[in-house]
């Protein structure tokens, strides 16, 4: 193959495909085969991989991401490395086979995003790639072939999916959750088959619901309402214990009780740590602030939307000397950053966003408990959250926003005094959260991910909070 002196920076500088909270996302239309091929080889130089190394490689079930795969493989065979192609896998369950197998990782997934786009997410031998790293990979001059032909994919290695089920199965051993009759949700998730193989193995009944062929960009901290209409149909069609789903590519959860409300992220996060038995949480701002009411956790720790943040805090805490470290963000998904220990069982690191470790817990704590789902969190105090998304929102346009806001506490008083009285404090760790004199919180940033802004909103109760979210963002619009 012969190369040209056209550099992998600079297609990628040229392509309309960035670095969002997580990895590289574009339009499909962005997202050519020569792209993909730019930024998975200098993903490879920025992170020193080893010639002969093995590359773990992975896709959700989008339509482009055979295609895109096939443009990393590509680039992962002229970077002389191999691919371990394993076909259509949650993206924890890659992130946990590299780790163990001490190899990197690419997995082409464009999680919760819209149908019309697409993303590549990077995995050192240890984990995620950093901010750190990011930088590397847009800074990375390699000559680039002068035609890239992507690769045709083999059949899948099934060794990460067998790596990863029989993470769950060492972890809940038994059968915890017999007895229990679970829906599970299944449209296009990535954890559809492997879920409803571990929950059955665990002891459960499961039911699957709405498995599509087509995408479905499911987007668990803006939950539709015809997704919530659906859940609490389904519940009361077929008395389910819980009904399970996740994204698209299974590192968010989303978990219904048995009465069909799903339950925030946020709050499955606080709960999973404390079956855990966690000891420090690292969190993004934007989540709910039981996890600091509560009483539960010797530290906690505060970040930047984003799992490289919430990482980037876990590592601090550990350098602290903090012990069962764990992390979480406000769409539900969880990290682990230390092993943990519970009834003389041991849970590896896990440094990555994972739907399925959530989700077992808060049914394995249910049934230890003798309780019904919609109860766990009544121990947790009175504070709710909501979140909701103006799509379309030009990210400039979402900035200049809040840097208007908060400028000064006067500009916020035409947009909210009257919804929420007096500000009390902001906070610009991540867009602008704003904190007033009765308690409520109101929080502005634009998406990482897509041209969306997001308003989460906190208060005494669910619908209290729904509105506060709603009700900030129609009057944006106008």
């Amino acid at each position: 193959m012969t190369t040209s002196m056209t550099t992998s920076k600079e297609v990628m500088a040229a392509s309309h495909v960035g670095f969002g909270t997580s990895g590289a996302r574009g339009r499909v239309v962005d997202m050519t085969d020569e792209v993909c091929f730019a930024y998975a080889l200098a993903f490879l130089h920025a992170i020193h991989a080893r010639p002969g190394q093995r590359v773990a490689l992975g896709l959700d079930l989008r339509p482009s991401s055979p295609r895109i795969a096939g443009a990393c493989a590509a680039a992962i065979r002229h970077a002389g490395l191999t691919p371990d192609y394993c076909g259509a896998i949650p993206t924890p369950a890659l992130a946990f086979y590299a780790q163990e197998q001490g190899m990197p990782a690419i997995m082409v997934t464009g999680s919760h995003i819209p149908f019309d786009r697409n993303g590549i997410k990077f995995y050192r031998p240890e984990g995620e790639i950093t901010k750190a790293d990011e930088a590397a990979i847009n800074a990375a001059a390699l000559p680039m072939p002068d035609a890239v032909e992507a690769e045709a994919l083999p059949p899948a290695n099934p060794a990460a999916a067998s790596f990863y089920r029989q993470r769950y199965l060492d972890f809940f051993p038994g059968q915890p959750l017999k007895g229990m009759r679970l829906g599970f949700y299944q449209h296009s998730s990535l954890a559809r088959d492997i879920l409803t193989n571990i929950a059955q193995d665990l002891g459960a009944q499961v039911i699957p619901l709405g498995r599509t062929d087509a995408f479905v960009p499911i987007d668990t901290e803006a939950v539709s309402e015809a997704d919530a209409e659906m859940a609490r149909r389904w519940a009361a069609e077929h008395r389910f214990d819980a009904i399970l789903s996740t994204d698209g590519d299974a590192d968010r959860p989303l978990l219904g009780d048995e009465q069909g409300e799903w339950l925030r992220g946020d709050i499955v996060g606080i709960l999973c740590a404390q079956y855990l038995g966690a000891g420090a949480v690292a969190t993004p701002v934007s989540s709910n602030t039981a996890v600091e009411k509560c009483g539960r956790f010797q530290k906690v720790a505060r970040t930047r939307i984003g799992s490289p943040y919430v990482i980037a805090a876990m590592e601090a805490l550990l350098a602290e000397g903090q012990t069962g470290v764990v992390g979480y963000e406000a769409n539900g998904g969880f990290l682990v950053g230390s092993l943990i220990h519970k009834d003389g069982r041991h849970l590896a690191p896990l440094p990555t966003r994972d739907a399925v470790l959530p989700i077992l817990a808060l049914l394995a704590m249910a049934r230890e408990r003798g309780v019904p789902l919609s109860a766990l969190a009544r121990d947790l105090p009175p504070r709710f959250t909501a979140s909701d998304r103006i799509k379309d929102f030009a990210t400039e346009r979402s900035r200049q926003l809040i840097q208007r806001l908060a400028a000064s506490p006067q500009a916020i008083e035409p947009l909210l005094g009257d919804l929420c009285g007096q500000p009390a404090g902001l906070d610009q760790t991540d867009g602008l959260r704003v904190t007033f004199a009765n308690g409520e919180i109101v929080h502005l940033r634009p998406s990482g991910n897509a041209p969306e802004l997001r308003c989460y909103a906190e208060a005494d109760s669910q619908d209290r909070a729904a509105a506060l979210a709603r009700l900030c963002l129609q009057r944006v619009q106008h």
